[in-house]
């Protein structure tokens, strides 16, 4: 019986400190702890609109293998999920079952009929938030690293799995009232807190495995807020490591610290360029890093690729992380924007990840690929306007 008394005092005390937590949230996290007003008006502000696909500028154009083996891969999701529609967190409501049908027509399509394939079987829609069709669009990639299994004098820098010590709630759980909010965090006592941040985690005997160790602490940075990278060891083989938890503090992106303090020209922002600045200056670097809160920690992947937000392999130049609030995984989008070195760019691509700063009706994060620094300077310079179209499965009504 005391036992069951304790058990229910801690789960009070969580729900608790979740409350207290939300009163505390800085301005610029506001918007993570919308009201159901809130909600709601983002949501009228939200329209599709269909159109032709003589709209979408480019559309013959564009060679559609590579994209459909994108989808062909979240069809192994879908075709297996069990839920009503693609998504329940998505605004755009998509059947599942429509999803399936066209799944399984996809598997017998040859490549010179996808076109037709897609024209009679999806209608585009114009994505547009408060009547405009504009938004931002930038770019990621997964980045390769040199690694080690055992820890010597030039491999000194953990990469750490999920922390035995990480818990994580999410405050509806506990009330439906509460903001569908998760939470990381550890247990003290009979107190749930806030997990270690990026500058405590590097100065304590972390309760955490750790899979491999990195030679370069500015490159292990690089990897975390990729998210994930191809790990090089010493004897040549390659491994994965891929995305598993984070800390749960807010991220803050290297550049903007850079900027703030200036340290580095608004022309020299990209990705690039920062790398190269972090590693010539790792005295104050090292400083700057930790005003970066978030941590990332990691698993050990045998998969051909990393793996997104909807849990398949994703396919560069055809594999778009956005805003999981308005668009689900699964879905074809239409993309019209610019890329570096490649310009004016339109193509299809498939929404199957997300990322901390993918927020927005008409937001996306275009995945590169795998490499080094030449893959990294394309992704740390794109920064583009463009605007999306969502194919929905003809007939299916769509109801916001």
């Amino acid at each position: 019986m005391t036992g069951t008394k304790n058990l229910k005092l801690f789960v009070l005390l969580l729900a608790l400190f979740a409350c207290g937590k939300e009163e505390q949230q800085p301005a610029e996290q506001q918007t993570e702890f919308s009201s159901v007003a809130e909600e709601k008006a983002v949501k009228e502000d939200f329209e599709l609109k269909p159109v032709d696909f003589s709209s979408l500028t480019g559309w013959k154009n564009d060679d559609l293998k590579t994209a459909m083996a994108a989808l062909a891969l979240s069809c192994q999701k879908i075709v297996s999920s069990s839920d009503e529609f693609l998504s329940d967190k998505a605004i755009v409501k998509i059947p599942t079952a429509a999803y399936k049908d066209i799944c399984q027509k996809l598997e017998t399509t040859a490549p010179l009929e996808y076109h037709n394939f897609i024209e009679q079987n999806f209608t585009p829609y114009q994505v547009l938030f408060k009547e405009s069709d504009i938004g931002q669009f930038t770019s990621y990639f997964e980045p390769t690293i040199r690694v080690s299994e055992k820890r010597s004098y030039e491999y000194n820098y953990p990469i750490y799995g999920r922390p035995y010590d990480l818990f994580e709630m999410n405050l509806r759980d506990f009330d439906e009232s509460y903001p569908n909010k998760k939470l990381m965090g550890r247990v003290v006592g009979q107190k749930f807190v806030p997990y270690y941040t990026r500058e405590e985690i590097s100065k304590i005997m972390m309760k955490a495995p750790v899979i491999l160790w990195a030679a370069n602490p500015v490159d292990l940075f690089i990897v975390q807020i990729q998210g994930s990278a191809v790990a090089e060891t010493e004897d040549g083989r390659q491994v994965r490591i891929a995305y598993d938890s984070n800390n749960g503090h807010k991220f803050t992106g290297i550049g903007k610290i850079l900027l703030d303090r200036k340290l580095i020209r608004r022309d020299k922002a990209s990705m690039m360029e920062i790398k190269k600045w972090m590693h010539e200056n790792y005295d104050v670097a090292k400083d700057l890093m930790n005003e970066n809160k978030r941590y990332v920690f990691h698993r050990l992947s045998y998969e051909n690729g990393p793996i997104g937000a909807e849990g398949v392999v994703l396919t560069a130049g055809r594999s778009l992380a956005v805003d999981e609030s308005y668009i689900p995984y699964g879905s074809l989008l239409w993309l019209e924007t610019t890329m570096p070195k490649q310009g004016e760019t339109y193509k299809m691509v498939v929404a199957q990840d997300t990322g901390e700063a993918i927020k927005g009706a008409i937001r996306g994060d275009y995945f590169w690929g795998t490499g080094s620094d030449d893959i990294l300077e394309l992704a740390g310079k794109m920064n583009s306007t463009g605007r999306y179209y969502i194919f929905i499965p003809k007939g299916v009504e769509v109801n916001l």
